[in-house]
């Protein structure tokens, strides 16, 4: 399917990028190698494209909007995953041997394949990655079937058939729009609360939706969920608008809590809402080759200091 065409090009997303990080579409020029008139006429042209203000400009700098910010957040995504298939190209144009399939649920593939991927590109730059996101089961499926030299899931366990081994750890979290009733609550929130309350969700065979139902499996189970959707993204522009309270991973809305868009919800002690984020293959067959660097380089970054 062609985008369309309110879609700008990467530098343009770059530059959104930079002026985010910097503060200022004069510093972001520079750092990027363009003059301040480019830079800020790229960034006026990207807003008449998507038809909507991006920057809030002042005599002491330039800020993202409310709009500008979810298109930040979006960016970053695709310049990380561009990254990455520079990464792949560069390995491919090297004509080596060395290829890696991974499949990875979305919250492992947005926050933290990319870096491993671009960690592992500099200790061996002649590998080829390929890498696809699903949700959790059917990473499951994937690596089962073949399909995946190695996979990444954050269900609650480890599926039949493959053997894994935990790679990082996360926590869900409650959230809220400001303005919603829970964002001011002085106690947390019990277990036959959020039982009870239909949330946003992600859809059937995500780990977070496993995680979540597990958790509420004592009080009864989840209540029927006021809207199902696909993706992080969608899930947090849901909450941020006031659809609803949503479950979350604090991976996905650390920026949106540290900036007060999302209020996360206390909960009470006996709701454990923790879970391990895991490397998966094949029962079996332990990985080799590529996918051992990589899983090797995973390991690494959880026991360097954050």
């Amino acid at each position: 399917m062609a985008l369309s065409p309110h879609v700008p090009e990467l530098g343009a997303l770059e530059l959104l990028l930079a002026v985010a990080r910097l503060g200022s579409v004069g510093r972001a020029a520079t750092e990027l190698g363009v003059s301040q008139p480019t830079a800020s006429a790229r960034i006026k042209g990207m807003e008449r494209q998507i038809g909507v203000p991006l920057l809030d400009r002042s005599p002491r700098g330039s800020t993202p909007t409310e709009a500008g910010r979810l298109v930040v957040e979006w960016a970053r995504q695709v310049v990380e995953a561009a990254q990455a298939l520079d990464a792949g190209i560069d390995a491919l144009r090297g004509r080596r041997d060395a290829k890696l399939r991974v499949v990875a649920s979305l919250t492992v593939a947005e926050y933290l394949v990319p870096g491993w991927l671009l960690a592992l590109a500099e200790v061996s730059p002649g590998t080829a990655v390929t890498l696809r996101t699903a949700n959790s089961a059917r990473v499951a499926e994937h690596v089962l079937a073949g399909n995946a030299d190695l996979g990444f899931i954050e269900s609650p366990t480890v599926p039949a058939g493959l053997a894994g081994t935990v790679v990082a750890a996360d926590s869900l979290v409650v959230v809220v729009a400001p303005g919603h009733p829970w964002a001011r609550r002085r106690t947390p929130l019990t277990g036959p609360e959020l039982a009870a309350t239909p949330l946003v969700l992600r859809e059937p065979g995500s780990g977070t939706r496993e995680v979540l139902e597990a958790a509420l499996a004592p009080y009864g189970g989840a209540a029927l969920p006021r809207m199902e959707l696909a993706s992080t993204t969608a899930l947090k522009a849901a909450a941020m608008t006031g659809a609803g309270p949503v479950c979350l991973s604090e991976l996905v809305v650390s920026e949106e809590l540290a900036t007060r868009r999302l209020v996360a919800v206390p909960l009470a002690d006996g709701l454990d809402l923790r879970r391990p984020l895991r490397a998966v293959w094949p029962q079996g067959q332990r990985p080799g080759g590529p996918a051992r660097e990589l899983l090797s380089l995973t390991r690494s970054s959880r026991r360097s200091p954050t």
